[in-house]
């Protein structure tokens, strides 16, 4: 086994002679325990104690060699999920395809991983035609078997408690030195088994400010069609990933040039050249990525309802040139076969496509301000959401919608009485209302009249 992970790990960093290094003593890595939470060090110290192996692995190792703070710890061992539970009263045990255990110090969780094993040597490993793994739960005792199973190289290294030094087996300590992202094994083959792949190699990418490896990305753009095949569900937890951590627009653009984001949002193709669309879009994903990166409140459901709005616009005209229904009646029907057509591909759970509906609908009636409409209006749970997205909406569709929005902007920022000034304005500046004459009424003839 040894021999051919070092086989492979030559194969990975390009076919060289050299040997990559394995064994990394504390002395020459910058990990601290003082830097790992300790929760996280609690589960190694206990793994380890009771005579298992225990290994910090991924992400908490890699963010921790490049002097970031890692959102979480996973942990890694030979101990079968129901060994872990019975070492730690606080576990609970998930996952269908691979049990994994969660270990509970109030709202921080450790997830707690048994090594996987091979799956070309797994009959359990079913696979679709196009290579896809369907199952695959396959238990291994060998922390280099399960050093194949990942993905990337950065994401391949083990922080070994029992002697603090790391296990590097693919090359990822070079290949965080030369800021590249690595997939580890035949790219096209590691993508048909799983096509997630292909965006989290987008998202480290952006993330960690890193190039994808020329291997890497050559046969991205032929196998995109391969994420047609993953559940909308797991589609939606990836694009939250992609779009509401702070990289939305350095994502956005990745994937439109890879030919990613097509697949996420077939109906925004006929939009991706379209210099307005476009800036509105580059708009809401600027503002989300600030507000995430300032800890400030952002929702999904407002980054969807601006990415589809284009959609939504056009496919609403249509119908009311179609059949000349009321504005409104046109858009829900709109906005009915938008978000249907989109969640078959990403699928949007209630609570977004109901706020969605929300703000989309708001955008109809924020030009009627006449009496209390306007009060009625600012009082909708939905509003702040609405004219952020009206001023954005400014920016890019014409006088007349910026107007809206900064008439609604000086509503905010006035008082009972003022507010009743803007409203009285917007008669005064269209002038007196003429009323129409009344019709009299015919007088009834009397009884003898010709």
């Amino acid at each position: 086994m040894i021999s051919r992970v070092i086989d492979f790990c030559r194969r990975v960093v390009g076919g060289k002679e050299e040997e990559v290094t394995r064994v990394i003593p504390r002395d020459d890595h910058s990990i601290s325990r003082k830097d790992i939470s300790d929760n996280a060090l609690k589960v190694l110290y206990r793994l380890n104690k009771a005579g298992y192996q225990a290994y910090l692995v991924g992400g908490g190792v890699r963010d921790l060699l490049l002097g970031l703070q890692p959102k979480d710890f996973d942990i890694v061992t030979n101990a079968r999920p129901d060994d872990i539970k019975k070492l730690f009263r606080n576990c609970r045990l998930v996952g269908r395809r691979f049990r994994l255990a969660h270990i509970l110090f109030g709202r921080d969780i450790i997830e707690v991983a048994t090594f996987r094993g091979s799956q070309t040597d797994d009959p359990q490993a079913a696979r679709s035609d196009e290579g896809m793994l369907l199952r695959d739960n396959a238990y291994s005792d060998s922390v280099e078997e399960d050093a194949l199973r990942r993905d990337f190289s950065i994401n391949a290294l083990y922080y070994n408690i029992a002697d603090y030094s790391i296990l590097d087996f693919a090359g990822g300590m070079k290949a965080l030195e030369n800021r590249r992202i690595d997939l580890i094994g035949d790219p096209a083959t590691r993508y048909r088994e799983d096509p997630v792949r292909m965006l989290r190699a987008v998202r480290f990418a952006t993330k960690l400010g890193m190039d994808i490896a020329p291997a890497t990305a050559a046969p991205i753009r032929e196998l995109a069609p391969l994420l047609d095949d993953i559940p909308a569900a797991r589609l939606f937890e990836e694009s939250l990933k992609l779009f509401m951590a702070g990289k939305g627009l350095d994502n956005f653009q990745m994937l439109s040039e890879y030919g990613l984001l097509q697949r996420l949002f077939p109906s925004l193709v006929p939009f991706l050249d379209d210099p307005r669309a476009g800036r509105f879009i580059e708009l809401a994903l600027e503002n989300t990525d600030y507000r995430v990166r300032n800890d400030l409140k952002s929702t999904p459901a407002f980054l969807f309802a601006a990415l589809l709005w284009p959609v939504l616009d056009v496919r609403a005209q249509d119908i009311l040139l179609e059949s000349g229904l009321p504005t409104n009646d046109a858009y829900q029907i709109a906005m009915n076969e938008v978000l249907d057509e989109q969640c078959k591909r990403i699928a949007i759970p209630r609570r977004f496509t109901t706020t969605i509906r929300e703000i989309w609908t708001l955008q109809t009636r924020l030009d009627k301000r006449a009496g209390r409409r306007a009060d009625r209006l600012f009082e909708h749970p939905r509003f702040r959401a609405a004219f952020d997205f009206l001023e954005m909406r400014g920016e890019v569709e014409g006088k007349e919608i910026k107007a809206l929005a900064q008439w609604w902007h000086q509503y905010q920022e006035t008082d009972g009485s003022g507010r009743q000034q803007l409203v009285s304005g917007l008669f005064e500046a269209k002038g007196p209302k003429r009323r129409k004459p009344r019709k009299r009424k015919p007088r009834p003839r009397t009884q003898g009249e010709a």
